[in-house]
């Protein structure tokens, strides 16, 4: 097809043996929330954003479709849309139906073939629009194709979900930051915030009824189990999630029911009963800190979109 392109950016993939027996070998056990997306996993996590405790997903499809037109006309025309972690690229169709004569979309992924399968989803459906797929960890530095990047003035990165908030407070200004550098003086950044709402609200997304959340971090140690011929027992672990209020974020662990030695390629990994293995953070956010964050990144707070509910803003 000739409106896709491909750039290999080779980027440093992580490397599960060592990043696992890493964590798992810290005070508190913790083990890298990336290492969820497994094939299995990813599969488990599309069931998540379909439950009916789980308001983020279809919050954010609400907003987009209800605010596509609004959002657009503020990108305005010729514009390069850089989406981060695009996965199977689902929501950049809303923004990509309401565009005025968009330059390009640039796809930008960790994951290769699922990228460029779904990059060559959009090429086919947009015939008309250029689709630079980028193979690249985009939390990390990257230097991205000059021909885009030097061919387009108006620059936006589309980084919907939830993601910012998984990641610690200064790893996400660094990323802003980084963000910043890249649209330069006439670009943005359209980002979706989490925002902090009543504790039962986020209790019951993180602890869904049908235990779908549950099977998802589960899911962890059967992985390491399979791919590193580790001696987890699934049954003595169990699922726990809650909302810290002092550092204002979901935190979800895995709790040994009992006493226990695991063994990972011939080392030890003592667990005493009740104790925990950090599998993953989500910070939820206020307005003044979305401001705060945009005054220290060297971004302007523009526009806020929000759901009636005020569950999330994409800003």
């Amino acid at each position: 097809m000739d409106n896709f392109s491909f750039y290999d950016l080779q980027p440093k993939i992580s490397n599960f043996p060592d990043e696992v027996l890493a964590g798992l070998s810290k005070q508190q056990k913790q083990i890298p929330p990336k290492f969820f997306y497994d094939e299995y996993g990813s599969k488990i996590f599309d069931q998540i954003c379909e439950l009916e405790e789980y308001y983020p997903t279809r919050t954010e499809f609400g907003i987009l479709q209800q605010h596509s037109s609004d959002i657009a006309d503020q990108i305005g025309e010729n514009s390069l849309i850089i989406e981060y972690g695009s996965g199977s690229s689902q929501k950049i169709c809303f923004l990509l139906d309401s565009l005025i004569k968009p330059w390009a979309y640039m796809p930008i992924d960790i994951s290769r073939e699922h990228m460029l399968s779904a990059s060559k989803t959009i090429a086919d459906k947009y015939p008309n629009l250029k689709v630079l797929g980028v193979y690249a960890d985009y939390t990390t530095e990257m230097l991205l194709p000059e021909y885009a990047i030097s061919s387009v003035q108006k620059k936006v990165i589309f980084f919907p979900g939830t993601t910012i908030g998984n990641l610690e407070p200064e790893e996400a200004i660094q990323l802003l930051k980084r963000s910043a550098m890249i649209v330069g003086s006439c670009g943005g950044m359209l980002i979706g915030f989490d925002m902090k709402k009543d504790p039962q609200i986020l209790h019951a997304s993180y602890n869904d009824s049908k235990g779908v959340t549950a099977a998802f971090n589960i899911n962890l140690l059967t992985r390491i189990n399979r791919e590193l011929e580790a001696s987890f027992d699934t049954n003595t672990f169990t699922h726990y999630a809650f909302f810290n209020p002092q550092k204002s974020r979901i935190e979800m662990h895995l709790i040994s029911l009992v006493e226990q030695t695991v063994v990972i390629s011939d080392r030890l990994f003592n667990f005493l009963e009740g104790e925990s293995i950090h599998t993953e953070n989500s910070y939820k956010f206020s307005v003044q800190e979305i401001e705060n964050m945009s005054e220290r990144t060297g971004f302007k707070l523009i526009r806020f979109w929000t759901d009636p509910k005020k569950h999330f803003y994409p800003g």
